[in-house]
């Protein structure tokens, strides 16, 4: 008896696959709304924050620390018991400094690390990435508090100059030089006080 073979076609017939399950629409369109508030651009504005409030503090600082250096050490050549009196303005300028370290740190230790999961690269677990919105604060913190700085430390270096020189001939105007410092300083106190604000 002969055996009736079957076609090939007939023989193997594939299995149907199952359709992947879609996901629900809601966990879609969060996923979708998380995706675009963040990115790589979020990040770029955040560290440039931090670093716009170190480096343009330390500007300031620096022009006001040699500046009134110079007048400092020029008074000092004919006064040397005024030189440690008459010292305030490179004080107060390296004070700026510091207000830009602290913005910095602070900004930089706010900048989350990227947390994916581990079925989506373009997923961010409960909103915990570092958004726009964050990086766009960052950037205006630094700026506050570096270019208040500048200016501050301009301030500073300026009158410093000319007030040390100005009080190694007349001692009277020391108080005078001393509100006008403080003034300046204030510029960047300001900016300082700013700047945590938007940090927060």
């Amino acid at each position: 008896a002969k055996v009736r073979q079957l076609p090939a076609q007939q023989q193997q017939q594939p299995q149907p696959q199952q359709p992947p399950s879609p996901q629900p629409a809601a966990m879609s369109d969060a996923n979708a709304v998380l995706n675009s508030l963040t990115g790589p651009s979020a990040y770029f504005f955040g560290y440039i924050g931090a670093a716009s409030a170190l480096v343009f503090a330390n500007l300031g600082s620096a022009y006001g620390t040699a500046k009134s250096g110079v007048g400092l050490l020029s008074m000092g050549v004919m006064n040397p018991d005024l030189v440690m009196k008459n010292i305030i303005p490179v004080v107060m300028a390296g004070i700026l400094g510091i207000y830009g370290l602290i913005v910095a740190v602070l900004l930089g230790s706010g900048i989350s690390a990227v947390k994916l999961s581990e079925d989506s690269l373009n997923v961010c677990p409960g909103g915990e990435c570092f958004q726009y919105a964050d990086g766009f604060k960052a950037l205006a913190s630094g700026l506050c508090c570096g270019i208040s700085g500048l200016g501050a430390g301009m301030a500073i270096g300026i009158v410093g100059d000319a007030g040390v020189r100005a009080v190694g001939q007349q001692e009277k105007l020391y108080v005078g030089m001393i509100l006008i410092l403080i003034f300046a300083e204030a510029l960047g106190l300001y900016g300082l006080i700013v700047a945590l604000v938007l940090s927060q």
